[in-house]
């Protein structure tokens, strides 16, 4: 089991519980590719009976029609509205705002007062400088880039209030610590990249064997993850001296490369692998 809960965290969730009294309604931001795993437990107890829109980031690195499912299954829970983002598309202004009017009554005085909650390197500060039209919040590609509360104002009707990105200190069922370890939400201190590429490699070779096949240019896949590794390794020049392949090269170009959409759009898990956690 995969567990990253750094002190910080712990700040920031303390934080936040104390902000929450001020605040109308929490934006929780999911990364589309993993709705369930990337959904914080914590944030549904520190909201209590808030609204809340769930907005599933990075939709374009997300199978299309696994992202309906996901959608359609998170508008099933009272006070909650769902909808997609990604960078390529940053206007989502007019959206969501009917999503908040629709939510949140409008106030005689003072704008509305929303908090954006989610785990780390979900895309937080890209979705804040998105809204506000201009670069505020910090971003990065690395998991605790915002350490402070930070409010924005977008508009004359909205105020935005940023948080560091936080997890929940056991990361249960393991497959979740895994799929947020893949994806960037767990430090690559807190555990191998060779460990996390054979956990996706795995998933791949059940759900997407011609992905591998085509990107890599690899007329069979060997057997077992490790095997797959190394003739990845293989095709990419991943070698050290001698000819021996360089493991962790190798399992870092690999997820690099499934984090950046270049074995096409993938959703690591679907309602139905979900259905009983």
């Amino acid at each position: 089991m995969l567990n990253w809960f750094p002190g910080h965290m712990n700040t920031a969730r303390r934080e936040i519980r104390e902000a929450m009294p001020k605040i109308d309604l929490v934006i929780e931001v999911l990364d589309a590719r993993i709705p369930y795993s990337s959904e914080n437990p914590l944030i549904a107890e520190l909201r209590g009976n808030r609204p809340c829109i769930q907005i599933l980031n990075k939709e374009d690195l997300a199978d299309p029609d696994v992202t309906a499912e996901w959608l359609g299954r998170i508008e099933t829970r009272e006070g909650v509205l769902a909808m997609t983002h990604q960078h390529a598309r940053p206007k989502l202004n007019m959206r969501l705002l009917q999503r908040i009017r629709a939510l949140v009554p409008a106030r005689e005085t003072g704008p509305t007062t929303a908090m954006i909650l989610g785990i780390p390197n979900v895309g937080k500060s890209t979705l804040i400088n998105a809204l506000s039209g201009r670069a505020i919040a910090k971003t990065g590609n690395k998991p605790a880039i915002t350490r402070l509360q930070q409010r924005v104002k977008v508009g004359k009707n909205l105020v935005l209030w940023d948080t560091p990105g936080f997890l929940w200190p056991k990361l249960s069922p393991p497959a979740c610590g895994y799929r947020l370890a893949v994806t960037g939400a767990i430090s690559d201190r807190v555990v191998e990249a060779q460990n996390i590429a054979q956990f996706a490699i795995r998933f791949m070779v059940d759900r997407h064997p011609d992905r591998l096949l085509s990107h890599y240019d690899l007329t069979e896949l060997p057997e077992g993850e490790m095997a797959v590794l190394e003739a990845i390794g293989q095709r990419r020049g991943c070698l050290r001296k001698g000819g021996v392949i360089d493991l962790e090269r190798a399992a870092n170009v690999f997820l690099r490369h499934l984090n950046a959409g270049g074995l096409g759009r993938i959703s690591l898990e679907t309602p139905a692998d979900c259905i009983h956690l």
